[in-house]
C-alpha cells in the first residue's frame, strides 16, 4: 500500500510538471519603440509566460537598430496596428510609444478583446484616461499600467512593515523620483522628441516622475487624497523649453500626507521612498536596500538594514505578471499598483496637480 501511494504521488507530480512545462506562452505584441523602457521586453529572457509575436513601428531605422541589438528578426515589425493584429494575432499588447498614443491603442484593441498594458502613466490626461477606462470596462479587457518601482522588493517590504504594525499607523510618505534630465542623461533622439513635448507627454517632470509617487501613495493610503497642492519650476529652460522640469506635489489624507518630489534636476538618478509611522520609519533607498528605524527616546533610534532578494515570478516583472492576470492565475487586490482602479486615481492627482501649479492654489478632490 505504501509503495502504491508513493507511485501515485510521483505520478501526480509528473502530471503537474508536464502541465506547467507545456503552458502555451501568451502572444504579446509591442506597439511603438520610442520609449526606451521597451528594452525591458525586447531583451527579456525567454520563458513560458509570454512570447513576442509582433512589433508596430513606422521608424524602420529605429526598428532595425533595436532588432539587431536584441537578435530579433525584422519580420516581426509591422507598420500599423491593423497589420500586426491581423498577421500576428496577439492576445495582448504592450505600449512603448508616446503617452498620447495610449488612447488610440486601447480604442483599437479593446473591441477585439486584446488586453493592454501601457508604460506609466496611464494616459496623457484625465479625459483620455476616462475614455480608456470606459472601453476597458465595455469590452472586458485588462488594462494595466507598468511602473519600474512596482517590481522593487523594497517598496513591498516597506508596505508589509506598515501592514504588520511594525512602525505604527502611517503619518506621512515622502517619495522622490527622477534624474538630471532627459538631455543630460543622454536619452536617444526618438525618446527625447516627445518626452519634452507637453502634448505627447502631458507635461515634463510632473508627468514623467510625479506619477510614481501618486501611484505608490494611492496604494499605501488605499484611496484618494482630500486635496492636491503642486508647485512646478523650469530650472533648465535651455533643455526643456516647453515643459516643467521640477515638481513638488503635496497630497493630504484624513490622517496623513504625502510629499512627492519629481525632478529632472537631481544630481543623481533616484527612485526612493520614506514611509513614516507613529513609532518608526522605513527607508526604501533603492530597489533592494531597506532600512528600518524604530524610535528610542526623543531623538534616538535603533536601525536595522536589509538587502532584499528579487521577488518571485510572476511578481518580479511586468510581463509575467500581465500574463498571470490575463490567465486568471492571480487576481488584482484593491488599489494594486498596476490596476486600472489605482491608475485612474493617479490621473486625477496629476490633473489636479497641473491645475494647482497653474492657478497657484490647492485643488480639492471630489
Amino acid at each position: 500500500m505504501y509503495t502504491k501511494s508513493i507511485l501515485f504521488l510521483l505520478f501526480c507530480l509528473l502530471i503537474t510538471f508536464h502541465a506547467h512545462g507545456q503552458r502555451t506562452p501568451l502572444r504579446v505584441g509591442v506597439v511603438g519603440l520610442t520609449h526606451t523602457h521597451v528594452h525591458w521586453i525586447l531583451g527579456r529572457p525567454k520563458d513560458d509566460f509570454i512570447t513576442l509575436v509582433g512589433i508596430v513601428e513606422t521608424n524602420k531605422e529605429l526598428a532595425l537598430r533595436y532588432t539587431q541589438q536584441h537578435g530579433l528578426s525584422m519580420d516581426l515589425v509591422f507598420s500599423t496596428m491593423e497589420e500586426m493584429i491581423a498577421k500576428a494575432r496577439p492576445d495582448a499588447v504592450t505600449a512603448f510609444g508616446t503617452i498620447y498614443e495610449h488612447l488610440a491603442i486601447v480604442e483599437k484593441c479593446a473591441p477585439l478583446g486584446i488586453h493592454v498594458m501601457v508604460e506609466k502613466p496611464l494616459a496623457v490626461s484625465l479625459e483620455h484616461a476616462r475614455k480608456m477606462q470606459a472601453l476597458a470596462k465595455k469590452y472586458k479587457i485588462h488594462l494595466l499600467t507598468n511602473y519600474e518601482t512596482t517590481w522593487y522588493p523594497t517598496v513591498h517590504a516597506a508596505r508589509d512593515l506598515l501592514k504588520r504594525d511594525s512602525i505604527g499607523s502611517i503619518s506621512q510618505l515622502v517619495i522622490r523620483d527622477g534624474h538630471r534630465g532627459p538631455l543630460k542623461i543622454g536619452v536617444n533622439k526618438e525618446f527625447l522628441e516627445w518626452l519634452i513635448d507637453p502634448v505627447k507627454n502631458g507635461g515634463g517632470a510632473i508627468t514623467d516622475f510625479g506619477c510614481y509617487g501618486a501611484n505608490i501613495s494611492t496604494w499605501m493610503m488605499e484611496g484618494k487624497p482630500l486635496s492636491v497642492t503642486a508647485v512646478t519650476q523650469q530650472l533648465q529652460k535651455e533643455n526643456n523649453p516647453a515643459v516643467d522640469d521640477e515638481a513638488t506635489i503635496l497630497l493630504t489624507y484624513p490622517h496623513a500626507k504625502t510629499t512627492i518630489q519629481a525632478s529632472w534636476n537631481w544630481p543623481i538618478g533616484r527612485k526612493d521612498m520614506e514611509l513614516y509611522g507613529t513609532s518608526g520609519v522605513a527607508f526604501a533607498d533603492n530597489r533592494n536596500d531597506l532600512r528600518l528605524r524604530k524610535a528610542v527616546g526623543y531623538d534616538g533610534y535603533k536601525e536595522t538594514k536589509r538587502t532584499l532578494a528579487e521577488r518571485l515570478p510572476p511578481y518580479n516583472d511586468p510581463f509575467s505578471f500581465f500574463a498571470a492576470v490575463i490567465r486568471n492565475e492571480i487576481a488584482l487586490p484593491t488599489y494594486d499598483l498596476s490596476s486600472l482602479e489605482n491608475n485612474m486615481i493617479v490621473m486625477e492627482i496629476l490633473d489636479a496637480a497641473k491645475k494647482s501649479a497653474r492657478k497657484g492654489q490647492t485643488v480639492l478632490i471630489k
